[in-house]
């Protein structure tokens, strides 16, 4: 009995974070929907809409402390629909790039691995860092390289171009900084784990297939800053 009321005494407090990341992320959805549908946009950049706008609820979950079990809990919802959308495009602006890829799985299976380790340490700022990279390194990537890409080159069967790695790898730098500066201190490591990241960020996105790199980036930007910060 008193296990049942104190989980209801812990949810109760959550209706008003819940309720505003709900929101967010319906917004987000409705809007790329829209664009999809309406407009002539191409799948690539709706796509992208959903990954940046999804991606930054993580910045709300550490703003608000979401307690672990729910992001967790969240991620393994948002795999089962990235999965069902894959094989059913109930939802197009989720996976219309024009190609076939696991990358939104991927993204939401890195955010419940990185949750769940770095949440009950006390360290959210390492689970924020790598989903972070991730949204906004990646997602800037590919849209500079879709819309400037002059200069393209092949990894792996990978096709990418130099402007949207550059894109990459400043967007990463500067995320990765930012999260460390307000949370950790403002050192000469800090800056130089920033970079690491974004070297490294950088270099496993350039290998894409299948969507990899959604998993691979956030994952290894997550707990390089935190070992190299930490050991």
């Amino acid at each position: 009995m008193s296990d049942s009321v104190f989980w209801l005494e812990s949810v109760h407090p959550l209706w008003f974070p819940l309720s505003v990341i709900g929101i967010f992320l319906l917004c987000i959805v409705l809007l790329a929907e829209g664009l999809n549908r309406f407009t002539a946009m191409d799948g690539e950049l709706t796509r992208k809409v959903v990954h940046i706008g999804t991606g930054n609820v993580i910045l709300l979950a550490w703003w608000f402390n979401i307690p672990s079990w729910l992001g967790i809990g969240a991620s393994i919802i948002a795999s089962c629909l990235a999965l069902v959308s894959y094989f059913t495009p109930i939802l197009p602006s989720i996976n219309s790039v024009g190609r076939r890829s696991l990358g939104t799985f991927f993204y939401a299976v890195s955010i419940g691995v990185l949750i769940s380790w770095f949440w009950p340490m006390g360290q959210p700022q390492y689970a924020v860092l790598g989903i972070l990279v991730m949204t906004w390194g990646d997602g800037m990537a590919a849209v500079i390289g879709q819309q400037f890409g002059k200069h393209p080159y092949e990894v792996w069967g990978s096709h990418k171009s130099w402007e949207g790695s550059l894109a990459m790898m400043g967007m990463s730098f500067l995320v990765s900084a930012l999260v460390l500066l307000s949370s950790v201190d403002n050192s000469g490591l800090t800056w130089i784990t920033a970079l690491l990241v974004a070297i490294m960020a950088t270099s496993l996105e350039m290998f894409s297939k299948l969507g990899i790199d959604n998993l691979t980036v956030p994952l290894v930007s997550g707990f390089l800053a935190y070992f190299v910060l930490n050991f």
